[in-house]
């Protein structure tokens, strides 16, 4: 097989392929619904990485494509990883002309500071600054849309 194919292009995303891995292996999504992903993918700036024809991996950057920048569900599929797949993904996340943009571009993980550490990202600097809601039940909303 040959070399990492990156792509924005959110009409070549796999939306079943994606689901499946967020809502059954992703420590951060187990269970999350098909219509979520759907609207998460609607409203973000996504990477696909294919090979040949068949994606593999997948990141979406969350953004006001200005000031600020999240990156979410970032992931390769356990038969791809160990490849530089990973690497190659966030590689062209972090190449993209939004990402050189904006100022604070943040992230949260469990497993692979190491990697993201070769990016830049650290420790927060102030983290009595940041703040949280968490919800155990979000409200069910209807967002247009939606893929």
């Amino acid at each position: 097989m040959g070399a990492l194919r990156i792509s924005t292009d959110r009409t070549e995303l796999d939306l079943g392929m994606i689901h499946r891995f967020l809502s059954t292996q992703a420590y951060w999504s187990r269970g999350v619904e098909r219509e979520q992903v759907g609207n998460a993918i609607a409203h973000s700036l996504c990477f696909g990485g294919y090979l040949e024809d068949q994606q593999v991996a997948f990141a979406r950057m969350i953004t006001d494509y200005t000031g600020f920048a999240y990156l979410a569900d970032v992931f390769v599929l356990p038969e791809h990883r160990g490849r530089g797949h990973g690497i190659a993904l966030i590689e062209a996340v972090m190449a993209h002309p939004v990402a050189r943009k904006v100022r604070k571009f943040m992230l949260t993980t469990s497993d692979a500071q190491g990697l993201y550490a070769k990016f830049g990202f650290a420790e927060l600097s102030n983290p009595r600054i940041i703040m949280e809601r968490l919800r155990a039940q979000p409200e069910p909303v209807a967002v247009s849309g939606a893929v």
